[in-house]
Parts: structure tokens; sequence; C-alpha cells
């Protein structure tokens, strides 16, 4: 059995033979690996993940073997210059695997091999498992005899190659009594374009994926490092009509067909979501560059197929993941993307469920209920898929936007219908949690904003008679310049463990502590009616105990965005032309009302959320250890060893105009032992915060990796703290009196150690 494309497939009973013409040996070819078939809890996003980097290889013949050869584009230079030669010797290609010639076509045009050995055995460069996951899941070796080739296609630009590797295991995700994990990959062989694509490089001030090379060949006096955006192809079809500034439609558009698994009713709200991006490219002077479409039917073309990479799909799969993924394939000599397809996860809609509820239940009847109709989660479908479209057009994720609106703004109807609730729908600016009953008709998503439209403008304006990225480096440079400062175009990238308050994920408006405030107003309303909101007749309480769950973890994500304020540093991305500074520390001011909120919001025992009603449904107990797991976490990141040490720095530099760290001691422990310090009894849930704040102090002050300052202070105020311990040790009621002697003791006996 043969199939014909980029490489002719010869199946021969179990063995398996590729046949390539010369003409295609030594082309430089993309091999993209990814997981095909689901395995619980292998990794996050199942099937269509890819396991390893995309890699470029190359077939090379030598004698009677066939090499298989990686190639590194990290280090480049033009290939005119004498230095060319230098960086090939110096990134010698290594061989990753050699095959026999088993022989030549008829008329000696190409070569045969047989290629199972690749798909059988554990290659690291396209294999699914990386060493840590090895480690993690106990993994042995692989089995030869279980692994297996499942199929073969070709196509005229790719070939599909799907087989299976099975390895034995002793800590598996899945199926772990069986002591196997089989593991499905897909591993696509792509061909670079002949005619690489001018690069265009990138500006840290809009936020694009991209690539980094080295350039020897750059007249820079060093090795000069190079980036460029990840980008589609896009050149009009009447470059004159262009240049006058009509729009005009590209030759060759960006299409998106929608799998025709996708259920009916979504298809038409997916396909929406693709060609919102319309608007954006208009900005850049292209009509029509994006379009969605249904896939032929088989009658109409017996051949098209998802994996042919001339078409990008939105995959629909039917996994338990609440999730939707936007990658794309592109060639990393230039960063032009190839061809992208979308997973979206059927389960996603539960996400969008919970999200929408709990950010707009407050205020919004439509919002009030387990199941949405319709009309309303099409549109919720609408948003993410355009956010993912974004993704795969070159976009991460912008989480400065947002934070561009003031708050009052986003209670607007008529601002909102306008401006959606943020510039940009690549910020995880979600649902409007700010906007309150009697506001009106306020709008609830992001839509493609004003950012969006000028990122792509920067990425896909073109420039005619440029054949090389530096000769487009200074128009691109004015471009952005003209915006400089603008907050509506403001790029924030997204970070694990955010420093500036203005960059944060899940956040709206200019002030987290007056968002976060409306915030808790509306989860305050929901938890209220949650039982009647959450109802479906003849169910059970799963629905409640969910939403509940959301209640808890949308409290905790306020916590974290007036947290950051503590500390803050916000971050304007500037090049040495812009007056100012890049990284300024956040307001005195704002810093000691972002402690204020988390002293009055969570150290104050957040009471609204401990409903007997609720609770009494979804758990026999753990009502105090949720309420207690909220504010141990706030202590957490109030007291994180980063943020302490920005602190210090900026003390250290502004003096008394910075937020000084014996202001943040005093004022944390002023709220936490003021029970003991009144002589008063506490409460269980205020003991338990008052033992997690002992804790956090002891090891503040043993913890070596904490900086010396904050060591020092946690020490005195431990001895304080002993103080305020002291003048409860008389209070009458006894659960009280012994919980202080304890803490007090429990100071002593750590100090007496050292």
């Amino acid at each position: 059995m043969s199939d014909t494309g980029l490489f002719t497939v010869h199946q021969v009973g179990s063995k398996y033979y590729f046949e390539i013409a010369k003409t295609t040996l030594n082309r430089e070819i993309l091999v993209v690996s990814r997981v095909s078939g689901y395995v619980k809890n292998l990794s996050f996003g199942g099937a269509g993940m890819e396991t390893r980097p995309e890699q470029v290889i190359r077939w090379q013949l030598f004698g009677d073997k066939v090499l298989l050869r990686s190639v590194s584009y990290n280090s480049v230079a033009s290939e005119e210059l004498p230095v060319y030669h230098s960086v090939r010797n110096n990134n010698f290609e290594p061989i990753i695997m050699s095959f026999d010639l088993a022989a030549y076509t008829p008329d000696s045009s190409a070569v045969v091999f047989e290629v199972s050995a690749l798909f059988t055995s554990d290659v690291p460069m396209i294999g699914p498992l990386d060493d840590d996951q090895k480690k993690n899941f106990g993994i042995g070796s692989l089995d030869g005899k279980r692994s297996i080739i499942v199929s073969t296609k070709a196509f005229p630009g790719n070939v599909e190659v799907r087989h299976i590797l099975t390895f034995s295991g002793t800590k598996l995700p899945d199926n772990a009594v069986t002591n196997t994990l089989s593991v499905e990959m897909n591993q696509s062989f792509i061909l670079l374009p002949e005619k690489p694509m001018v690069p265009r490089l990138n500006d840290e001030r809009v936020g694009y994926f991209s690539i980094r090379q080295t350039d020897y060949g750059s007249p820079a006096q060093k090795a000069d490092q190079k980036t460029y955006i990840t980008r589609w192809r896009l050149v009009p079809k009447d470059p004159v009509a262009y240049a006058r500034g009509e729009l005009v439609e590209p030759i060759k558009p960006i299409v998106y067909y929608v799998d025709p698994a996708t259920p009916a009713q979504w298809r038409p709200f997916i396909k929406k979501g693709i060609e919102d991006w319309q608007v954006a490219f208009e900005a850049a002077g292209f009509k029509n560059a994006i379009l969605a479409k249904d896939p032929p039917t088989k009658e109409e073309d017996p051949d098209w197929s998802p994996e042919d990479v001339r078409y990008s799909v939105v995959r629909y799969i039917t996994t338990d993941i609440q999730n939707a993924v936007g990658p794309h394939v592109h060639d990393p000599r230039t960063g032009e993307i190839l061809e992208s397809d979308i997973l979206w996860y059927h389960n996603v809609m539960n996400l969008l469920r919970n999200w929408y509820f709990i950010q707009t239940a407050g205020y919004n009847p439509a919002a009030q209920r387990p199941k949405f109709d319709d009309a309303l989660m099409g549109e919720l479908i609408r948003f993410v898929a355009a956010h993912e479209v974004g993704h795969t057009l070159g976009l991460p994720h912008n989480m400065g936007a947002s934070s561009a609106y003031p708050v009052d703004s986003l209670r607007s109807p008529t601002f909102t219908r306008s401006m959606g609730t943020a510039p940009s729908i690549m910020d995880y600016a979600r649902f409007n949690y700010i906007a309150q009953p009697g506001d009106g008709p306020v709008n609830m998503m992001p839509g493609i904003g004003i950012y969006d439209k000028w990122a792509i403008d920067y990425g896909y304006r073109y420039y005619p008679d440029i054949t090389t990225s530096a000769a487009e480096k200074q128009i691109l440079h004015e471009a952005v310049n003209k915006h400089a400062g603008n907050p509506l175009y403001r790029y924030g990238p997204q970070r694990g463990n955010p420093f500036d308050p203005g960059s944060q994920t899940e956040d709206l408006g200019d002030d987290s502590m007056r968002a976060s405030e409306l915030g808790i107003q509306n989860l305050k309303r929901i938890v209220q009616n949650l039982l009647q909101w959450s109802k479906v007749p003849g169910e059970d309480y799963d629905e409640l105990s969910e939403l509940y769950g959301q209640v808890l973890g949308q409290f905790n994500r306020y916590i974290g965005h007036v947290t950051t304020n503590i500390g803050g540093v916000t971050e304007w991305r500037k090049t040495n032309d812009q007056e100012g500074v890049i990284f300024e520390p956040v307001p005195v001011e704002k810093q000691r009302r972002a402690l204020a909120f988390i002293n009055q919001q969570v150290f104050q025992t957040p009471d609204w959320l401990i409903v007997p009603a609720i609770a009494q449904r979804i758990q026999a107990s753990g009502s105090m250890d949720q309420i207690s797991k909220l504010q141990k976490g706030a202590l957490d990141r109030v007291f994180a060893a980063d943020r302490l040490t920005r602190m210090i720095e900026a003390e250290s530099t502004l003096g008394s105009k910075a937020f000084s760290l014996e202001e943040l001691f005093q004022r944390v422990q002023d709220e936490i032992l003021r029970e003991p310090t009144a002589r008063k009894s506490s409460d269980p849930y205020r003991r338990r915060l008052q033992k997690a704040y002992v804790d956090k102090l002891l090891a503040l002050w043993k913890d070596e990796s904490v900086p010396q300052d904050a060591s020092a202070l946690a020490y005195a105020y431990l001895k304080k703290a002993q103080i305020h311990l002291g003048k409860g040790s008389a209070v009458p009621d006894a659960v009280s009196r012994s919980h202080y002697q304890e803490l007090n003791h429990s100071i002593s006996a750590a100090m007496k150690t050292e």
C-alpha cells in the first residue's frame, strides 16, 4: 500500500518505507510532535498538545545510508557572508538516526528506506515524555514489541505518521494497575517554504510570540541577538490600491475550517469569533483577511483532510478538560505561521458557565441559573473563540490591557458598549465583575479592542519593496512611538508571580482595591442567593458545591490582585529615546490601601462566606478549613520573599517615601493580634489565623532564603507578639486563654533552641 505526497509512504506488511525525491533531500522540514491519544493526567491539554519544541530536520543521502539530521536556527548568518562558513562549522548538525538505503526508484530520482525504527523506538527528539515525566511516572524501558505504527498519510506539503509507544512504569497517571503506559503520538513532517518570508523584528512594547536568533552576519560589533515575531504571510492582491489606502484582499487569506464534529448550535458562534478579527486586519489595510468555513463534504472533496497542512481547523475534542488552546506552527527561520489547529474542548462550556456566573450573576439575571440558554452560551463561546484565534495570529496574552480603564467606567453602559471591558481581547479580562445592580445594560466582556487592532497593524501591515527586516525597523519604531505612554496601547506580559499590579490575570480596571471591593459586593449577593440560583429540580447538590467553590476561588483572585500592590512595581516598557523610568514603585498610599483591604476583607473573618444553609448541604465539615486556607494564603502572599526584597530595595533608595517593611509588619500584627492586645477572647476562626501568623513569623525568622532585614523584623515582632499574647493570658474564656499561652510557649520554645 502506498500514499503519495511530500514523501511517498509505502507499507509492506508491518514495515514502513519513505520514498523521498532527491530534490527533496536536504530541504528543510519542520517536525511537530503531538499527543494524539488522550491519556488522563499525562499532561495538561491532552490530545493535540505538542510534547516537544518544533524542530527542523533534513534528510541527507550519505553513501548507502540516509541520515536524519537536526538543523538549528539559533545561530545564523547570510550565506553571502564569509562568516556563514564559521556559523555552519560551529553549529554542526547532529545525526538523529541513520537508515540503510533499501533502493532507488527505477529512474533513480528518489531514494527508498525503511523508517519503522524511528517510530517504534524512544527517540528523544520526537518522544512523548520528558525526563521529569519519566521520573514522576516511574517509567522504565520502552517495549518495542508493543510499540507500533498505526497509520500514515501523505499530502502535498506534509506527511503524517501516527504511532503508539508503550512503556513500563510504576507510578502511572492512569490505569496504574497495568504497569503499562501507551501513548499515541502524531508526527508531522512539514516542508518549509523554499523562499523564506522576510522576518519582522519584535518590539517589546507590542506583544507577539517570537523567535530569537544570534545573527553573526550583523554589522553590530558583537553576537547580535535578533528577535522576530510570528505572523502569517499576507500580501495584498492589488499593491497599488493598498498603497493608496484602500482595503485590499490578500492573495492568500487566513482560513479556518470548523470541525464537522462540532455541535451544530455552536458552529455559527465559533465562526463569528474567527471573523471578529476582520476589523483588526482592516486596520492593517486588508479586507476579508481571515475567514471561517465549513469543510467540504466527502462528495465535494474526497481528499480533504484536517491533517493536510494546507488547512487550519478548529478541532472539537470530547474530554473533560475545561479549556481551549490556540497554538500555531511556524517557520523557525522567519517566524512565518504555516498553519494552526485550535483545540476546542467540549467541557470549556462548564468553565464559561462558572466564570460568567461568578463574575456577573450578582447583577445579571441571565446568569442567575445553573444552565444558560443557547444564545448566551453561544456568545461566551464566540468570546473564547476570538481569544484563541488571537493566539494563532501570533498574539500572546496582554495582561496589561485591562488596567487602562478606570474602574467607574466599567459601570457605564455607554463606555462599555463602545470600549468593552478591556482594550484587548487577549487580556484575561473575562467578564465584568465590577458592574452593580442599577448600573443599566453594561457590556460584560471584551471584544476586539483598540490594542488588538494596533497589534495586528504592527504585525501585518504590508510594506512594499522591503527585502530585509532591518529596512523596516525605523518605520516600525516610529509607528510604536506614536502611541508611547498611552495606556490603551500598553502591553503587559503574563507572569506566574506578577510584581506589576497593572499587569495581572483575571483582573479589571485601574485600581485593584476598588475593583475588588465591588467584586466582593457581587459575591455577597451570589452567596445569599446561591441555593436558589444553583437549583436543578430532582438533582443533588453538586452544582451548589461547585459554584460555592467558584465563589471561594474568585474571592482568592481578588486577594491576589490587591496583594500585588504591596511592594509592587509598575513596568512601563520603553526604548531609550523615551523619557522616564521603566520600573516605578507603586505609590505608598496605594500600598497602604492594599494592606488595609487585606486586613479588613481577609484577616477580619469574612463571615459572609459562612452560610450554614450551604455548608450543611455540601459537606459534613470543612468550612473553617476553607476560611483558614484563604487567610493562610494571604499571609504567604503578603510576606513572600520577593515582595519583601522589593520593599527593602525601595526603602533603600526612596527612604521615607517608600512603604516600609516595619509598617507592613506593624499593621498586620495590630490587626491579627488585636484580641489578646485588648485582653479579649478570640473565636475559632481568629485563633486559627493567629496561630498561622505566629507560624509565619517563625518561618520568616528561620528561613535562610528570606531577606536578612525581614528575618530581623520577624524576630522583633515575635518578641512583640509575646507581649501582646501575655496580655491575653488572663481572659476568662479558657480556650482563648490556653490558645494565647500555647502561642507564647511556641515562640519561647523556638527561641530557646537558637
